[in-house]
């Protein structure tokens, strides 16, 4: 009873402290929605397509790249409207058709259109793209100009004699077959991906910053008063623990809850989201207790803390996705529990995975916990004991 009023006590305290609960509720959340909003769901870029004299030939191009898959069509008025769109960033690229593309085509003549983008990847694939658009019109051309030059006629009907005996052509079937597993489901929510580094970021940190407390409990004098009431040094340090993981655990509880009321995310297997989160809170837990045992005043625990949540959490893949790491980084990663975790959300929200999937994780985790509360009880037994 004892553990739980000690525990109880250094909760309340924790939450009590405004710019805690700002820590604790509000910020986590809000850094869910941004990094939703700005990086979640599906990104669609925009190319401005700048047509000066409208046309049954030109408009066929325009109305082919509105008809592409890959990008979303902007009309504008002028291609210095559409440098400007580029350079700004307002736009991936632009394709600009020359007001006498209709008459040099009609006349057998050849024409340029103009391609303009910035040097960016997404501007290579997209410009692939409109290079396909435009070498199919090329192709319906170059047949109209023959049958012109056979039988004679306007261009514009042998266009329409092309097209007509295009259409009693069998068209060749491409299937396309995706081999082995993506690494995102499509059904993954825009904000599922960073909700769960979120979690593990503000969990850790929090823990950490929140260790403070247990300076105060010390320099206050309460843990040795405590010797005068029949409390003994296990209960005290049990008492101590039991709030360690009690602060990660309710910060754990309201990211998960709020993030699946507000933005319906998705957290896997519910019991196997449930014990991965504990056993990471515990982790978080131990490591704000060796912090609150060996630190010295709260600006060194404040300082500390942030400097190693922030760094363990960079580190161990909340800030970046580790699927961008390099073998030997991924490794590095690896020696902090936040990349552990980070794998067993993994495994449960793009794999649909179950608690038998993420044994290993959470067994390195318990190991991570062992070894922290450990460390942490052994030294505040010291702290305590001199006073």
């Amino acid at each position: 009873m004892k553990v739980l009023t000690i525990a109880w006590t250094n909760l309340r305290r924790s939450l009590q402290d405004r710019t805690s609960a700002f820590f604790f509720v509000l910020f986590p959340l809000l850094m869910i929605t941004v990094l939703g909003v700005a990086f979640g769901g599906a990104y669609e870029p925009r190319v401005g397509v700048v047509q000066p004299a409208t046309g049954v030939l030109s408009d066929q191009l325009v109305a082919a790249l509105e008809d592409a898959e890959g990008f979303d069509v902007r009309r504008l008025d002028s291609r210095a409207e559409a440098v400007a769109g580029v350079e700004e960033g307002d736009l991936e690229a632009a394709v600009v058709i020359p007001a006498t593309y209709a008459a040099t085509l009609a006349e057998g003549q050849d024409t340029a259109v103009q391609y303009l983008s910035r040097s960016g990847r997404s501007a290579q694939q997209i410009g692939v793209i409109v290079r396909a658009v435009v070498d199919d019109q090329a192709g319906r051309y170059r047949v109209a100009r023959t049958l012109q030059h056979e039988l004679g006629g306007d261009f514009g009907a042998n266009v329409a004699r092309g097209e007509a005996f295009a259409g009693r052509v069998p068209e060749v079937a491409v299937s396309t077959t995706t081999v082995g597993a993506t690494a995102l489901p499509e059904d993954l929510g825009r904000f599922d991906l960073g909700a769960s580094s979120q979690l593990l970021l503000f969990i850790f940190v929090t823990s950490l910053t929140a260790a403070a407390s247990m300076i105060d409990t010390r320099r206050l004098g309460v843990a040795r008063r405590m010797f005068a009431t029949p409390t003994g040094m296990a209960t005290i340090v049990a008492g101590e623990a039991l709030g360690r993981v009690g602060v990660a655990l309710v910060q754990g509880l309201i990211i998960m809850v709020g993030a699946a009321v507000l933005f319906g995310v998705s957290w896997g297997d519910p019991i196997a989201a449930a014990l991965l989160m504990l056993s990471f809170a515990t982790v978080a837990g131990g490591a704000g207790m060796v912090l609150g045992a060996m630190a010295t005043n709260v600006q060194q625990s404040t300082a500390v803390g942030l400097l190693v949540g922030l760094g363990a959490a960079a580190l161990g893949g909340s800030m970046m996705p580790l699927e961008f790491y390099s073998p030997v980084m991924l490794t590095a990663a690896h020696l902090t529990p936040h990349a552990w975790a980070a794998d067993g959300f993994a495994v449960l929200v793009r794999h649909d995975g179950t608690v038998l999937d993420i044994l290993p994780e959470l067994g390195v985790l318990a190991a991570f916990a062992a070894a922290l509360y450990a460390i942490g009880s052994w030294a505040l037994r010291r702290r305590i004991l001199a006073g």
